[in-house]
């Protein structure tokens, strides 16, 4: 029996793992009780996976273009540094900890039994007031079970944690009443059983059921009211830029708010949950404490949700940085932020199709790479009734001009065919900054040069940003074009000098095409151009 795992061996372990969340995640948000009964725990752990899962991925495929193969600590820490950037909810945010404890330990090349004791002792750390009966329990069991048979520690931990999981309902009195196991310790299973088919190649045995005894309570398990009097109103979640000593003093300020405080992370990112009655409070101590940013505000009530009327349409659009996103809001579109290496997982893109409220929703991902992501989120919106058309849109530029002919009182049809038209007429490119020596379809490049990619290859290598930035628009105007859009990053240097001379470069060289400029903002990529 392994007693560390490899790369593939945490890629496998990764992939089970969103499979059997997937398989189970209806199950496991039926028994959510506690902390709150709002029947998400499942979705919530699957979509914290999800998001651990992009991540691997993504190192894995960083290799493959450089033909070698990926360090293990390297694929761990990113499954947990996924988990942490796409926590949801009270269990998934545990969750993101538990990766984040073994991520430590078996990056140093430790035991599994030493990742899993780390694991238990990090996410107890991580929350304010630790009860027994929960996720945090059955983590504990599995790392105690894993260290007393080192000869089979998976299988073991795998078995304590089960054994710990049927125990629970003794241990919290909400869960004897509803007559269910623990759902965010039935989740966790689930990820260790996954963890044993990817070490042993076996499945484990199958876990007991989640219903223990019928309810005795009025408060059944699916059918719980979440939101009754002294509890919580509001579900707060938001990622947050901030140094220790911030993240103590907000520690503190939030558990005089509100109940259910975890924090997880490190290394000056953290993720934040805590359920509180003043959602404004709560964000208002993160802006104290640091930047706060993918902020999630969810209402326990959801009367409240359902009696807002609906709009007869809405625009949800993904966006590369800040600026674009005040730019798409301000044209009445719902957006979400995606962050240099941190795309976002289809729940994201589901959570805004839900915010927009609307019975049509046009969905524009602004990105080949989340093709798939934006249909499994569209197809999951149309089982939710909403009627979703999805462009395929491959950079922001091709968005904001699908955006610019959007018209509501259309057709939904008419004004689907009108975006798609105005996307696909609009060819695209991205300047960037190469990071090492490489080989390109415009030939070696060096650590430091400007690399213009036109349509997703690249076409150029040059020293500078505006000189290679003239070199792509000239290529692209060869073809002919009647707008060109700039989009600038926060970080380029003189940025009102650049958008001037490449204005007056395509003013000068080509004759009745007009340009337009855009702020980027944080997050952005140092120079996009759209060519209409």
């Amino acid at each position: 029996m392994p007693q560390t795992l490899d790369a593939a061996a945490v890629r496998t372990w990764c992939s089970l793992a969103l499979e059997a969340l997937g398989r189970e995640r209806e199950e496991i948000d039926a028994i959510n009780v506690y902390p709150v009964a709002d029947g998400d725990t499942g979705t919530n752990l699957y979509l914290t996976v999800e998001s651990a899962a992009q991540a691997v991925e993504a190192v894995f495929s960083a290799h493959e273009t450089e033909r070698s193969a990926p360090a293990p600590a390297d694929v761990v820490r990113a499954m947990a540094h996924g988990a942490l950037i796409g926590a949801r909810g009270n269990s998934g945010t545990i969750l993101a900890q538990l990766l984040r404890g073994m991520a430590e330990r078996l990056g140093a090349g430790d035991h599994l039994a030493d990742a899993l004791r780390r694991a238990a002792g990090l996410a107890r750390e991580a929350v304010a007031h630790p009860v027994e009966g929960t996720i945090l329990t059955v983590a504990t069991a599995a790392a105690d079970a894993a260290e007393a048979s080192p000869h089979d520690p998976v299988r073991a931990a795998y078995e304590g944690a089960r054994a710990a999981l049927d125990a629970t309902p003794g241990q919290l009195a909400v869960l004897d009443r509803a007559g269910v196991v623990d759902a965010g310790g039935r989740g966790l299973l689930a990820v260790l059983g996954a963890l044993v088919e990817a070490v042993t190649g076996e499945a484990p045995s199958a876990p007991g059921p989640t219903h223990v005894h019928p309810p005795v309570a009025a408060v059944a398990a699916a059918g719980g009211e979440p939101c009754a009097d002294g509890e919580p109103a509001f579900e707060v979640i938001y990622l947050l830029e901030a140094d220790d000593a911030a993240v103590a003093r907000l520690r503190a300020r939030l558990d005089g708010l509100g109940d259910s405080l975890v924090v997880v992370g490190g290394d000056g990112l953290w993720n934040v949950h805590v359920h509180v009655d003043d959602a404004g409070a709560a964000v208002e101590a993160g802006v104290e404490a640091g930047r706060p940013y993918r902020i999630r505000i969810t209402h326990f009530d959801s009367a409240a949700e359902t009696s807002r009327e609906q709009v007869q349409r809405a625009v949800v659009v993904v966006v590369p940085g800040e600026g674009l996103a005040d730019l798409c809001a301000e044209a009445g579109a719902t957006t979400v932020l995606a962050r240099p290496g941190e795309p976002p997982a289809s729940g994201e893109l589901v959570d805004a199709i839900r915010r927009a409220h609307a019975r049509e929703v046009v969905l524009l991902p602004n990105s080949a790479e989340l093709r798939h992501t934006a249909a499994a989120a569209a197809e999951q919106a149309r089982t939710e009734g909403v009627r979703v058309a999805l462009i395929p849109t491959r950079a922001a530029v091709q968005g904001i001009a699908a955006l610019a002919v959007h018209e509501p009182d259309r057709r939904f049809d008419e004004d689907v065919v009108a975006m798609t038209a105005a996307a696909g007429a609009t060819r695209y490119a991205e300047l960037a900054v190469a990071e090492r020596q490489s080989w390109t379809t415009a030939g070696v490049c060096q650590a430091g040069d400007v690399l213009g990619l036109i349509d997703g290859d690249v076409a150029v290598i040059g020293a500078d940003l505006p000189g290679t930035a003239e070199a792509v628009l000239d290529r692209m105007l060869a073809a002919g074009g009647e707008l060109v859009t700039l989009i600038l990053g926060e970080d380029v240097p003189e940025g009102d000098a650049v958008a001037e001379r490449l204005e007056r470069h395509v003013r000068e060289g080509h004759l009745a095409v007009d340009t337009v400029v855009y702020l980027g903002g944080r997050g952005a990529s140092p120079l996009l151009i759209g060519v209409e």
